[in-house]
């Protein structure tokens, strides 16, 4: 079963967006036209919570809390920032959110109009990065001014469907795009190109390992790519499993490749060294691994959609552990991280959550 909401339930959400439609209409001086740079505006939903109390866990170093955003954002994904605050992707309402998680506090910056965010990331130069499938666009938004710069696709490759980004050892963003397409931007000269993905439609998540390579996952495809970032060639590398579906891939400190098998309910890796392939089966009956991120410690992490779950595995003893989300239906679809902290975003819910370790 292929997980076909991103890009494509938007439509809907936007039904709900009365609370969206008066945040286009204050943006419209604020971010100007498409391309351009502009100020952000911070959105009225912008507003302090009480700090929710962690949920202890059956282990007794891991404990899980959960933060409310504002309802119908439908936060997609994650990144922690520099400062301690969280970036989120509110790709219901068309916005960039910042969590404030000593305060519970969270405030929104507006894309532009047609925005559906799902991807950030923290850029070399610390401020978020999205891939906005709705505006079909890069956007860079300033973390202090929140100012709102777009790098839009060519007109002849149009609703590409972008979706993830990763920079390069060179501070070249690469980004993936479901339409059958990846792609990258520099962010000093402002060029920006589009190429056609191998194996067709499909590319979703993405990652650059130690060693400077850029690789990306394809769901629809269902295997992984290696892109050369000097080249800008791609070379397909598929799986074991025939139709596993990978989603998502993260490369761990030693350059191997981890890669979450939505269709097949496996965990796998292959080692670029040695060419290798191996897969697991996640725990529990209808296991479906959306999220994968590996940690400061080369602890594998998963998000569980059938378990509604957030899952480890460690390579050293090849064994899962997995940790039930307090809240039913979260839809975690992507996991970053910072020394001590798991974070994902509850699509299902409005809420981030964060998984900490204290050993």
């Amino acid at each position: 079963m292929v997980d076909r909401d991103d890009g494509m339930n938007v439509t809907a959400w936007r039904g709900r967006g009365l609370a969206r439609l008066v945040g286009v209409l204050a943006l419209a001086a604020a971010v100007g036209g498409c391309g351009g740079d502009g100020p952000g505006e911070r959105s009225p939903q912008s507003s302090a919570r009480p700090v929710p109390e962690p949920v202890a866990t059956a282990d007794p170093a891991v404990r899980l809390q959960e933060y409310p955003v504002p309802g119908g954002s439908h936060p997609h994904d994650v990144a922690p920032a520099r400062d301690g605050t969280v970036w989120y992707t509110a790709q219901a309402s068309g916005r960039l959110g910042r969590l404030d998680p000593k305060t519970g506090r969270t405030s929104e910056v507006p894309l532009g109009d047609g925005s559906a965010p799902h991807g950030v990331i923290v850029g070399p130069d610390g401020a978020p990065w999205i891939t906005d499938g709705g505006l079909n666009a890069i956007v860079r938004v300033d973390p202090g001014s929140g100012a709102v710069r777009r790098f839009p696709l060519p007109a002849d490759r149009p609703a590409v469907s972008l979706n993830t980004a990763s920079f390069d050892r060179h501070g070249v963003l690469w980004f993936t795009g479901q339409g059958g397409v990846y792609g990258s931007v520099d962010p000093r000269s402002g060029r920006l190109r589009v190429l056609d993905a191998p194996g067709g439609p499909g590319p979703y998540g993405i990652t650059t390992t130690p060693g400077g390579a850029v690789y990306y996952a394809s769901l629809a495809g269902s295997h992984i790519a290696r892109i050369d970032p000097a080249t800008a060639e791609a070379t397909r590398l598929d799986p074991p499993t025939p139709g596993q579906g990978a989603r998502r891939v993260w490369s761990d400190s030693k350059g191997r490749l981890w890669v979450s098998e939505w269709n097949a309910g496996r965990l796998g890796s292959y080692d670029p060294a040695t060419r290798r392939w191996r897969e697991w089966r996640l725990p529990g009956r209808s296991p479906q691994p959306y999220a994968v991120y590996v940690d400061d410690r080369d602890q594998v992490w998963l998000s569980d959609f059938g378990a509604n779950a957030l899952v480890r595995f460690d390579p050293a003893t090849e064994r899962f552990t997995s940790f039930p989300l307090p809240t039913a239906g979260a839809g975690v679809r992507q996991l970053l991280g910072r020394p001590g902290e798991l974070w994902g975003a509850e699509s299902g819910t409005d809420r981030l959550v964060v998984l900490r370790t204290t050993s």
